[in-house]
């Protein structure tokens, strides 16, 4: 049996361009043949719409809430985790293995440029960091960041971008010998392209999904034109379009 999980997932909640409250993804995201999701909002250096104006507690409950409502909906068949994406000058990067009262320990913790400050304390807790979408291109960013350096990581498929970049994502991972993800970077539902990550057994804590991640375990899957009943989660591996392109990038890019 395969066990199909949402790495990248934005709520109402704390993502200021999420359409969808935590709770309500549950039974959407079951539909869809997912087993779990792990709830990733902008954090605060990123699109967040938690106001600036509130004490730091306050603004980590809100931060969190998203991720809590879908827990309290989920039930005992379906597993909801938490994590972070977390915005640097553009290259964002999903963490996970933390958890709310890391949030509330590290209140100095909104410091957008040293990633190797937070890329540290994130190890020192356990955790990981994988950078999402590496070769995203977006009317808003002026250019691409590559980070090897503070990568645990690559997210290889993400279902929100087109084909060539996740290919020169998959390329770069490739030749790197990084381990990979696939996500959705779900918002909203009718998303007409979805991804994960694929197990061969459940998955049922942010700790469980860190260790097995690091062993190597872990899929990277695609699932195109989702209102097509026949279609199926695939491997990234086996697409040909998802795995390799000569199209250079529009931006410049900057190694780090």
């Amino acid at each position: 049996m395969k066990y199909v999980y949402e790495t990248h997932l934005h709520t109402v909640e704390a993502s200021a361009c999420a359409r969808t409250k935590g709770e309500d993804y549950i039974d959407y995201m079951k539909g869809l043949g997912y087993s779990g999701i792990i709830v990733t909002d902008h954090f605060f250096t990123g699109n967040s719409c938690v106001p600036k104006d509130l004490s730091w507690e306050e603004r980590v409950n809100i931060y969190c809430s998203g991720y809590e409502h879908a827990l309290k909906k989920a039930g005992e068949d379906f597993t909801v985790l938490f994590g972070i994406e977390y915005n640097f000058r553009g290259d964002e990067f999903l963490i996970y293995g933390v958890d709310k009262q890391w949030l509330l320990d590290n209140p100095d913790l909104e410091d957008r440029s040293d990633r190797t400050r937070i890329y540290n304390m994130v190890h020192e807790a356990g955790g990981i960091m994988i950078q999402a979408h590496p070769y995203r291109e977006r009317g808003y960013l002026s250019e691409i960041n590559i980070t090897p350096g503070v990568s645990d990581g690559i997210e290889v498929y993400n279902a929100a971008n087109p084909d060539d970049q996740n290919a020169r994502a998959y390329m770069y991972a490739k030749s790197r010998g990084f381990k990979m993800t696939g996500g959705s970077d779900i918002h909203y539902f009718g998303q007409p392209d979805m991804g994960g990550t694929v197990f061969d057994h459940p998955i049922n804590s942010i700790g469980e999904f860190v260790m097995a991640f690091q062993n190597g375990e872990g899929v990277p899957v695609y699932k195109k034109n989702i209102p097509n009943p026949d279609m199926d989660f695939r491997p990234v591996s086996d697409n040909n379009d998802l795995t390799e392109t000569d199209k250079s990038p529009s931006l410049e890019v900057f190694w780090h």
